[in-house]
């Protein structure tokens, strides 16, 4: 009986002076456990007397439930006292802001093809895109570019499969082989504009990558006229640079157009008067154009003599860079989010 009254009086101190349900959980495993105390004594009964057993034996029962009361209410003790501590380690001053998350946007090259293509879309164009890995005929011989011809060596071009003409295929070097397929799959006439990534064995510099993103832009009607062909990139350029734009085309060769010309548009920041963005010249060269070759019909099976077409094409990055003042392109390709975060 003593040992019974010892072990109910050190219990209760010790139940008391439990900080967490781990500990309580141990302390009722050596309290009531099979090599507590307890237990020593419950098995110890067959040694007594039969007349002290039945006495013994029922202080032994009270004693457990007086443990088994003492652990549980200790228990709900700390267990509520974890729950209140859970609830002030979540609270939430609703006082506070929010946290806000960044919205995404487009890369400036995709907003750049968008605003373009919106313009010519407004005119009446059609959107037409093509494979990027093409045959040498779609982006060579249908566009007037003879065999013999430097930009088919494998030193300007990017090939899947070089060797015989007839069946290399090229990375395409510009979006102009979709002209080619528009016109071989409809009939005239034709308003597309044609956005895409290109490729060519250019050095990755500042003005110059092996991969870049090209518009190309065809009309093919009967009585299309080069007039034609500057009114719409005065449109564009007006469209795009500011309302108060002004362009020059300056002549030049392109196989696949004649005549052909450059165009160049006035400084949009300087007015024309010259600063280092235009090179002190007050011009911009921006794109390529031209009257579409009567070879190009041909090859695809319109008849030069019945219509006529001009075609256009530049590079977006090209376009980019002059609009928002960028002076490298690798900036394109950096994925430095302090570049992109500028055009949001």
């Amino acid at each position: 009986m003593d040992e019974l009254e010892a072990v109910l009086a050190v219990a209760s101190d010790e139940v008391a002076a439990t900080q967490s349900l781990a500990e309580l959980e141990e302390l009722e495993t050596r309290l009531t456990g099979r090599k507590s105390a307890l237990a020593e004594l419950r098995r110890g009964l067959s040694k007594l007397d039969e007349s002290e057993r039945p006495a013994v034996g029922a202080r032994l029962n009270a004693v457990a439930e007086e443990l088994a009361a003492l652990v549980g209410s200790r228990r709900r003790i700390l267990e509520r006292e974890a729950e209140d501590r859970l609830l002030a380690d979540d609270a939430v001053d609703i006082t506070l802001p929010g946290v806000g998350y960044r919205t995404g946007t487009h890369h400036l090259i995709t907003q750049t093809i968008d605003e373009v293509v919106d313009i010519f879309v407004a005119l009446g164009y059609q959107v037409a895109t093509g494979p990027e890995i093409e045959t040498s005929w779609h982006n060579f011989d249908a566009l007037n570019t003879p065999w013999w011809h430097p930009s088919r060596l494998d030193s300007d071009t990017m090939y899947v499969d070089y060797g015989e003409s007839d069946d290399e295929l090229p990375l395409r070097t510009h979006t102009s082989p979709v002209q080619a397929r528009v016109m071989m799959a409809q009939d005239p006439p034709v308003y597309v504009v044609v956005p895409g990534r290109t490729y060519r064995t250019d050095t990755f510099d500042a003005a110059h990558s092996p991969v870049f993103h090209q518009m190309e832009g065809l009309a093919v009607a009967d009585g299309i006229t080069f007039g034609d062909l500057k009114g719409t990139l005065a449109h564009f350029a007006r469209e795009y640079f500011g309302k108060e734009r002004t362009i020059e085309l300056i002549p030049h060769f392109f196989p696949f157009t004649e005549p052909s010309a450059e165009m160049h548009v006035s400084c949009f920041n300087c007015d024309g008067s010259g600063c280092p963005v235009c090179g002190r010249s007050g011009w911009i060269e921006l794109l390529g154009c031209g009257m579409v070759d009567p070879n190009v019909f041909e090859a695809v099976g319109y008849d030069p003599a019945e219509v006529t077409g001009f075609a256009f094409g530049g590079g977006i990055e090209r376009i980019a860079m002059v609009r928002h003042g960028i002076t490298d392109i690798r900036h394109f390709f950096d994925n430095d989010l302090r570049v992109n975060r500028q055009y949001i």
